[in-house]
């Protein structure tokens, strides 16, 4: 009999409780891994996701090789199909345990319950590791055993919790027999029906060892100064270490050890690494959310009152905003970034998503799943509460009332508009002032007779526009 390992969004051989407990059981162990291409597609995730998923599964695959490891990848139409499947494959390999990382999402969680009563059944027992996240959800909890709202008292209970807590990442198991071989995983028939392109691999590498390169060097030269850097998307202030994190080929806890190399020590108030270790614990407050009020996973607004808003349906201004031609630079070269890409800076993703939710009082949902068909790091909990933070409809969201002028944005964060440039080569020949001022932008275009679309909508317009729409609910 074996130990069975359910491989999905934990793409890593270190620091996987999963994989660390079932090779602790002593005995033989096998790996599965499913393709779930209707249910990705169902879900929005972008084709370049997939592939960056696969192709780390295929490095994860010949990790596991060396550890005397087989890594089985089986294919299935959606997550209902799984538990009769991990079912048969568990007869078929003599499996008497199943070991899984848990995720937090309603269809996962429906998923992973309907597979553990399919398991008991066949009388296989069920493992299930809080890993995806620093601390699960449920041990952040109000003084009524709620789940927060409001981010800053979250984060206070969050320390508390986190300091009383081992977070530090467990190593890599050790061999469970002689290394067998490893091919490759996705067969000529899989690939032909999936047909998915590639991704920017020059930017993010496949792999385990890509990621922990990236967050030494990140740790090294980028987290000191990060608070600092990290709103100005011309210079490479930010860790981009999302895709690995996403698709689990690298951990929370090692990102965390990263801020704390000596485990008795928090980074101080205001330095770079206590700005970072913010943005870890956003992202368990946003998962922490999803739990706590599954509604905003099934496409509702968190405040129930925005249901209500009157959102514009205006197929050309999306189509402007999705291609980058909205004529207000700073949102056009955000928007090109990400569709080159398949990644957009943090602050873009605000100032883009507000943009779209406010001066086009267009549906935040619409914004929300062209993001996700677009990203290499797409999550369902972060990109949900990114966008209903955005448009003023989630919780802790920005008041509506406060609406990013794209060009003030561009003039802080761009000032000299070599990311503006970088992106909309168009207006290389503009001069930074007029990159941030509508009217001295039009003049220079009409001057230099350069191509480039004029605003969709005046500032000012929208903005009213906007407010008006929350001050009628």
């Amino acid at each position: 009999m074996s130990a069975l390992v359910w491989f999905r969004r934990d793409l890593r051989v270190s620091d996987n409780h999963a994989l660390y407990r079932a090779v602790a059981s002593g005995g033989p162990v096998t790996a599965v891994a499913f393709v779930t291409l209707q249910q990705w597609l169902s879900h929005n995730d972008s084709p370049g996701k997939i592939s960056f998923w696969l192709a780390n599964l295929q490095i994860l695959a010949e990790r596991l090789a060396a550890l005397g490891i087989v890594l089985h990848l089986e294919r299935v139409a959606d997550f209902a199909a799984i538990p009769d499947a991990i079912s048969r494959f568990a007869i078929k390999n003599s499996c008497n345990a199943l070991y899984f990382n848990s995720e937090y999402e309603s269809n996962e969680r429906q998923r992973d319950e309907a597979v553990s009563k399919s398991l008991a059944r066949q009388k296989v027992k069920v493992f299930a590791f809080a890993d995806r996240l620093l601390i699960e959800p449920g041990r952040v909890l109000t003084g009524s055993a709620g789940y927060y709202t409001v981010f800053s008292p979250f984060k206070r209970s969050w320390l508390g919790v986190a300091k009383i807590s081992d977070l530090s990442p467990l190593p890599a198991p050790g061999a469970v027999a002689a290394p067998v071989k490893s091919g490759p995983l996705l067969t000529a028939e899989m690939k032909a029906e999936m047909q998915l392109p590639g991704w920017r691999s020059d930017l993010w590498p496949a792999g385990e060892a890509a990621a922990q390169k990236r967050l030494a060097a990140f740790a090294g030269t980028g987290l000191a100064k990060y608070h600092e850097s990290r709103d100005f998307p011309a210079i490479d202030g930010t860790s981009c270490l999302s895709p690995w994190l996403a698709c689990g080929a690298l951990s929370p806890r090692q990102c965390l050890s990263a801020v704390r190399p000596d485990d008795k020590k928090w980074p101080a108030e205001g330095s770079g690494g206590e700005a970072w270790l913010s943005e870890l614990i956003w992202r368990d407050f946003y998962t922490h959310v999803v739990v706590g009020f599954p509604r905003v996973s099934r496409s509702q607004p968190f405040q129930k009152k925005t249901a209500g808003l009157p959102w514009r349906d205006d197929e050309r201004d999306l189509q402007a905003w999705q291609n980058g031609q909205t004529g207000y630079p700073i949102v056009d070269a955000a928007m090109r970034q990400l569709n080159q890409t398949g990644w957009m800076h943090n602050r873009l993703r605000m100032v883009a998503a507000m943009f779209l939710s406010k001066h086009l009082l267009i549906d935040w949902r619409r914004g929300e799943k062209y993001f996700m068909e677009s990203l290499l790091d797409g999550d369902l909990a972060a990109n949900n509460g990114g966008w209903q933070w955005s448009a003023s409809t989630g919780t802790d969201a920005v008041p509506y009332f406060r609406i990013f002028n794209p060009f003030s944005q561009s003039e802080r964060f761009d000032t000299d508009g070599s990311f503006i440039k970088r992106y909309c080569p168009e207006l290389a020949d503009i001069t930074a002032s007029a990159l941030h001022n509508p009217a001295k932008l039009a003049a220079e275009l009409a001057k230099k007779k350069i191509s480039y679309p004029a605003p969709v909508v005046d500032h000012k317009i929208a903005r009213e526009r906007a407010l008006a729409a929350f001050k009628n609910l």
